[in-house]
């Protein structure tokens, strides 16, 4: 069974009515109670626990972690983003939600500022999917409105995707690569931008499809562990 991790920073609930209300017990629960439902075995990890609840031991026993950060990204220890980073290269799935764009562990991997427009105005979003052969997209419609949603709009500084998955239009007019797939190493990374924290969009059932599917395909294969350094030639040389 593959072991998720859903890490939230888990600070808008504690510090905001307005979020509280929304999501009571949290970001990371809503979103975990989803993936239960999908049939995965899933834990929770918070930024105010030790090391982010992120220890060595829970990242090895991770096969998917995915990732919600906002107002905090500074106080994630370099050593806990260096960990992230590492494991994601080694193999783990990495599932970074909205506002994480921002992260130091999808910073890093993308080696960009990983900056952006943004809006906060309660305008219609419609996710469409760009790619409907990709197996993030099983189960969707060609596309699907977020009734109210935090604009996010291009340019979106990140490296051209290896897959872009979904693209998104906002009632603004901007638009905005927003489902996008890399190879980092042996991870497989899924940057996923609908999300923010005072609307409750990961109780839609199109998102939580998104995300179910996402894990399934980020989830760590069963292929060779490729050898580096000096090696023995494997035919007879001259």
């Amino acid at each position: 069974m593959v072991t998720v991790t859903v890490w939230n920073e888990y600070r808008h609930e504690k510090e905001s009515e307005e979020v509280a209300d929304v999501y009571p017990d949290g970001i990371h629960e809503v979103i975990a109670d989803g993936l239960r439902d999908a049939g995965y075995e899933v834990n929770t990890a918070t930024l105010d626990e030790p090391e982010h609840g992120l220890t060595e031991a829970v990242l090895d026993e991770t096969d998917v972690l995915t990732w919600w950060g906002h107002k905090a990204h500074d106080e994630v220890s370099d050593e806990i983003a260096a960990r992230v980073v590492e494991r994601v290269r080694d193999g783990m799935g990495l599932l970074v939600l909205h506002s994480g764009h921002y992260s130091k562990p999808f910073k890093r991997l993308m080696g960009t500022s990983c900056s952006l427009k943004w809006r906060e105005a309660g305008e219609k979003e419609r996710v469409w999917t760009v790619e409907p052969s990709h197996p993030i997209t099983d189960g969707l419609p060609e596309s699907f409105e977020v009734p109210r949603a935090e604009m996010y709009g291009e340019h979106f500084d990140i490296p051209a995707p290896d897959e872009l998955v979904f693209t998104s239009w906002f009632e603004g007019g901007e638009v905005f690569r927003s489902g996008c797939c890399y190879t980092r190493g042996k991870g497989r990374i899924f940057y996923f931008r609908p999300g923010h924290e005072t609307y409750p969009i990961y109780e839609q059932d199109e998102i939580r499809t998104v995300l179910d599917n996402a894990v399934e395909w980020a989830a760590p294969g069963d292929g060779p562990d490729p050898f580096y350094g000096n090696a023995d030639p494997l035919e007879d040389l001259d």
